[in-house]
């Protein structure tokens, strides 16, 4: 059961982005702020981590839960090592997908070419 609710949870999330999308003048880039912000501010609630509990791993699939790691990080450092904290523990939990993401769109880029 934990499957559906998964996908349906991460389903709901692009059923939302595309219906904004296609009815607003906003751009994906705007989307996607969006949701990030979406995401830290129901993390900052600890709704999130509820959320995460109920459906699994779907929840940690969109982009929500970039929002959700950038802000559980920040507020797990600012408890040890105060207001410098937010600054150090943003990118603990995030520094994988980034540099993931940073390094194969390197390699990807060797091999494709853009068109005009």
């Amino acid at each position: 059961m934990i499957y559906l609710y998964s996908f349906l949870f991460a389903g709901t999330i692009c059923l939302i982005g595309q219906i904004i999308l296609d009815n607003t003048k906003l751009t994906p880039g705007h989307i996607t702020s969006l949701f990030v912000v979406i995401g830290a501010s129901l993390d900052i609630f600890n709704i999130y981590d509820k959320i995460v509990q109920c459906i699994g791993g779907g929840a940690l699939v969109p982009i929500t839960s970039f929002g959700h790691l950038l802000t559980h990080g920040a507020m797990a450092r600012a408890a040890n090592n105060g207001f410098i904290g937010i600054a150090m523990g943003m990118f603990d939990f995030t520094a994988s997908g980034i540099t993931s993401a940073i390094f194969f769109a390197f390699i990807f880029s060797l091999f494709f070419k853009p068109k005009d």
